[in-house]
């Protein structure tokens, strides 16, 4: 397996004014806080929407990983839906220092291009920034964070500058060049 230059942007809003609202998608879609923690539904947003732009460190964990981790105070996790089909995802992680993560953002293949996912972002720093409100005990966010690879979507940096993130840090590394992964086999045009 060969390695190939991966460049990785960190992203941050500071303050809840530095949100910028995204246009609403046609139809109906809807954005809904997956609130029982579930294993087997995590694993397959991450896995469908993270598989043709190679994610795979969350493949590898167990069930009782999956849940350890989702049972975390203040874990959420919010879900984008296209007339009731899971079309993408966010999962929000509190850090101690008031600082909220959106560890993971995107959407499921068939869903791209279609400006749900200005919406989904849009939403999901919105709950990030008011977190503290549902989880009692948490401080109130002063940071929301995140990064984007080179190997993300073609529209996530853009989408990321749009919804008012600034850019705070740049690294390249050298990473494993592998095949996208996908949910299966083949679930992905090349």
């Amino acid at each position: 397996m060969t390695n190939v230059p991966v460049t990785t942007w960190s992203l941050e809003q500071t303050a809840p004014t530095d949100l910028l609202p995204a246009a609403a998608p046609d139809g109906d879609v809807r954005v809904v806080r997956s609130e029982v923690p579930s294993p087997e539904f995590s694993r397959f947003l991450y896995a469908s929407v993270g598989g043709d732009i190679r994610w795979a460190d969350r493949l590898r964990w167990s069930y009782a990983r999956w849940s350890e981790h989702l049972e975390r105070p203040g874990v959420e996790t919010w879900v984008a839906y296209d007339r009731g089909t899971p079309a993408g995802y966010v999962e929000l992680e509190p850090q101690d220092d008031g600082a909220v993560e959106i560890v993971y953002f995107g959407l499921l293949p068939a869903f791209r291009g279609r400006r749900i996912g200005g919406h989904l972002l849009a939403t999901g720093t919105a709950r990030a920034w008011d977190l503290a409100e549902r989880w009692p005990g948490r401080s109130v966010t002063k940071r929301v964070w995140l990064h984007t690879c080179s190997k993300d979507g073609e529209h996530a940096m853009a989408n990321y500058l749009r919804r008012g993130f600034t850019l705070f840090d740049t690294k390249v590394e050298e990473e494993p060049d592998g095949p996208p992964t996908g949910p299966w086999p083949g679930a992905h045009p090349a």
